[in-house]
């Protein structure tokens, strides 16, 4: 038949003592390094505030004054512009009888003056009305043009006005 199988739970031979006191006094050392490394961070962060302190600027901040201020504000706000759209109006309605001198947005007008150099006075007149069907630009009109010598046919400066949200 079978044989019978002793099962003694009981504590029976016991493990040697030592290990459980080497365990505990390694963890014990780990412990106490690790609280001494944060002292010592400790010490080292509360100087560094002090230095950083002493560094800082003791008096108050210099105001800014409102012509200063309206002059970030323009440049912030010229930044901001959507360009890309002005940008890809003034490439449709190129021509290489045209060379662009200038573009200057007004934001507060709404518009935008381009300044350029024709070949002509028809090449002017041209590039105006390419510029008024490109897209992008509305209510495009010529302000200003000027002849640069006697010639009747010689080259033309000019000045273009058009509608621009730059939204």
């Amino acid at each position: 038949m079978m044989k019978r199988i002793e099962l003694d739970f009981r504590a029976g031979r016991r493990g040697s003592p030592w290990i459980g006191r080497a365990l505990l006094a390694a963890a014990v050392a780990v412990c106490a390094d690790a609280g001494w490394t944060y002292k010592q961070l400790h010490e080292v962060v509360t100087q560094n505030e002090i230095r950083v302190a002493q560094r800082s600027p003791a008096g108050p901040v210099a105001r800014v004054s409102a012509p200063e201020l309206a002059a970030v504000r323009d440049t912030v706000q010229r930044l901001t512009l959507p360009w890309e759209e002005l940008f890809a109006a003034l490439e449709a309605a190129a021509s290489d009888q045209v060379t662009l001198a200038s573009i200057e947005p007004d934001m507060a007008k709404g518009t935008v003056t381009i300044s350029g150099d024709g070949k002509d006075y028809l090449a002017a007149l041209s590039y105006v009305s390419n510029l008024g069907q490109s897209g992008g630009l509305e209510r495009v009109q010529l302000v200003r043009h000027e002849r640069k010598a006697a010639d009747p046919n010689g080259p033309v400066t000019f000045a273009v006005s058009a509608a621009w949200s730059g939204k």
